[in-house]
């Protein structure tokens, strides 16, 4: 491959990156700078394109796991986390469990459908519009004073609904983070303890998605791509060091309309440049 095709690994990285843990689909935002400027697709093939925007998350995914290594090793065992209160955490593997469980079973039954008709320009364009009337709706109608403020205090209902509003981010363009941390503020939760779950929720949902679709596509692919999709997995996992702490501080300051005004904007931009 030649320096110019790894730049464009390099760019999708950053976008990635920079947009993954912000509600506002960073595989919206893969599908239209790719589809509509670097055209990946062309070298790749269609899947292995898909794959690759895909499997570049698994570098955002690290980069969690490193933000959120005690959580996560308290989850098996590993770990021991306080309370604020100084008792051992509430917080366990089954939350997480129960909240990637409705995602997980649409994802499988799904996951032809999803690829063949839900990655394109046309379609990212609604999702960012319907994502953006969910995150207005919970910043006007959640409740002003969350009554859970850590993850200690997240019930196993809340988990499970949480959950089912995240299945809407199996429409590329509607954002893993901006339909769980509006399905949590909807539920009670405050916003950075919305987001607190949807970063732990996506290590093994994501990495799981990764996995399925580089085993489903393994013939399709080929080793003379693989310092593309390494190139793109350093970037995506860099960006994202970068990005998440400050995501983190941001949400609980602006909470979630200045995000959903974003995405309007930009859906009416690429409405206008696909439409007109």
């Amino acid at each position: 491959m030649d320096w110019f095709d790894l730049l464009k690994a390099i760019i999708l990285g950053f976008v990635e990156g920079m947009t993954e843990f912000a509600p506002v689909s960073s595989t919206g935002h893969l599908i239209i700078v790719d589809d509509m400027w670097l055209k990946t697709e062309e070298f790749l093939g269609k899947y292995p394109a898909n794959t690759f925007k895909i499997v570049i998350q698994l570098g955002s995914i690290l980069a969690v796991v490193i933000v959120f290594w005690k959580r996560l090793f308290s989850l098996i065992g590993l770990y021991q986390v306080e309370t604020r209160e100084g008792g051992s955490t509430r917080f366990n593997l089954m939350h997480v469990i129960i909240g990637m469980l409705p995602a997980v079973v649409l994802g499988f039954a799904f996951k032809d459908f999803i690829d063949d008709h839900l990655f394109g320009v046309e379609t990212v364009i609604w999702a960012l519009v319907a994502g953006a009337i969910l995150m207005i709706a919970a910043d006007k109608f959640g409740p002003k004073k969350p009554s859970v403020t850590s993850l200690d205090q997240l019930t196993y209902k809340q988990a499970f609904s949480i959950g089912l509003v995240q299945c809407l981010s199996l429409w590329p363009g509607f954002s893993r983070s901006g339909a769980t941390i509006s399905g949590g503020v909807l539920f009670g939760l405050s916003h950075k303890t919305a987001a607190d779950f949807t970063f732990i929720m996506a290590v093994p949902i994501m990495a799981g998605a990764s996995l399925v679709s580089v085993v489903k596509n393994m013939d399709m692919m080929s080793m003379d791509y693989l310092s593309f999709y390494v190139v793109g997995f350093v970037s995506a996992f860099l960006f994202s060091l970068l990005s998440i702490k400050f995501f983190l501080k941001l949400i609980d300051r602006i909470k979630l309309t200045p995000f959903a005004i974003y995405r309007i904007v930009l859906a009416a931009v690429l409405a206008w440049i696909v439409w007109m």
